[in-house]
């Protein structure tokens, strides 16, 4: 090989490497974000990461999880401090309230208040406390809630089957199930509809425990309750597929699901968002926080515009409550229809 070819390859290398190296400098440092879950990574997750990996966004995700335990919440709040990430995301109420506060707490220094948090599945921000208004945060704190207006799933129910009493289980430890059961009771008092509410049992250090729960099912049944409701509550989504479903449709009581999670225990109906959707809307704020478009005491809490109504017909045959034949010209079957005669 002649010199001139080999200075000429040699020059052709050296740009090479310096282009690369330009381009390694203009791409962006990656978004740092510090990601908590409540129970392991969920679609909801699996969306919010798909968003940034779809649009090419670097970002470094930092996945923390406290396995249904909110003590571990205090140390997750102190590795926040020393990361300093660009941005938490936080996965449903009780974790948000323990990493963000309340808005109306004063700052006792156990929470993150000076990073932006984006919050997903949060069914009550506000009566949670976790903002005083969903179109004006006034914190820096937005997110998206999952859960259709209980007005309207009070509505749904009703267009199925016709009720005059709905039974409840919830956490006693969890704000936003207070704040369900509390609008759920007000628009039963406005109805005319009965309301009836059973706690989970608890343990001595006050967190829920499953032991008791099928007895608690058959009070409400025995009580009077045409439907049960299952409220977005984070330990009843633990319950809801091995205990609480199968004890409610044993005694003919169907269940209606407030999310897609509870809706894949096997309730009867449920009017729920996509988990998957609900991430990549998270993840949309996030990118306008991290780029800069707009800060997040700024960005609205919102839900989705479109929710899915969901009929389970398998459990519709064996509880022996098929549809209104109206339902099955909107509605998305689930389940076994091979089986299921058209009245």
């Amino acid at each position: 090989m002649k010199r001139r070819d080999v200075l000429a390859l040699a020059l052709q290398g050296a740009a090479a490497q310096a282009i690369a190296a330009a381009a390694i400098r203009a791409t962006p440092a990656p978004w740092r974000i510090f990601a908590v879950t409540y129970r392991g990574r969920t679609d909801v997750e699996r969306g919010f990461a798909d968003y940034f990996a779809a649009r090419g966004l670097p970002v470094e995700i930092t996945w923390r999880d406290i396995a249904l335990d909110p003590a571990r919440l205090p140390a997750l709040v102190d590795e926040i401090r020393r990361e300093r990430p660009h941005l938490v995301h936080t996965w449903g109420t009780g974790v948000t309230l323990g990493i963000a506060g309340r808005w109306d707490a004063p700052d006792d220094g156990r929470h993150v208040r000076d990073l932006p948090v984006v919050f997903s599945l949060v069914a009550a921000p506000v009566g949670a406390g976790i903002v005083p208004d969903i179109r004006a945060p006034g914190r820096p704190v937005t997110g998206v809630s999952h859960v259709a207006s209980l007005a309207v799933q009070l509505q749904t129910m009703a267009s199925y089957r016709p009720f005059r009493a709905v039974g409840m289980l919830h956490s006693p430890n969890e704000p936003n199930s207070a704040a369900v059961l509390k609008e759920l009771q007000a628009l039963g008092r406005q109805r005319g509809i009965a309301v009836l509410a059973r706690p989970f049992h608890v343990n001595a250090s006050g967190q829920p425990i499953p032991g008791g729960a099928p007895e608690l099912v058959r009070q409400l049944r025995s009580d009077g309750a045409e439907w049960l409701y299952m409220p977005p509550d984070s330990f009843l989504s633990t319950q809801a597929r091995d205990v609480v479903v199968p004890a409610a449709h044993a005694l003919g009581l169907p269940a209606f699901a407030s999310t897609e999670q509870l809706m894949s225990a096997g309730a009867l109906l449920g009017l729920v968002s996509r988990y998957y959707n609900v991430g990549q809307f998270a993840a949309y704020k996030a990118e306008r926080i991290l780029a800069g478009k707009a800060p997040a005491d700024r960005i609205p809490v919102e839900t989705l515009t479109r929710f899915s109504l969901q009929i389970d017909l398998g459990a519709a045959r064996r509880l022996g409550v098929l549809p209104p034949l109206e339902m099955f010209n909107y509605a998305e079957l689930i389940g076994d229809a091979s089986k299921v005669s058209l009245p």
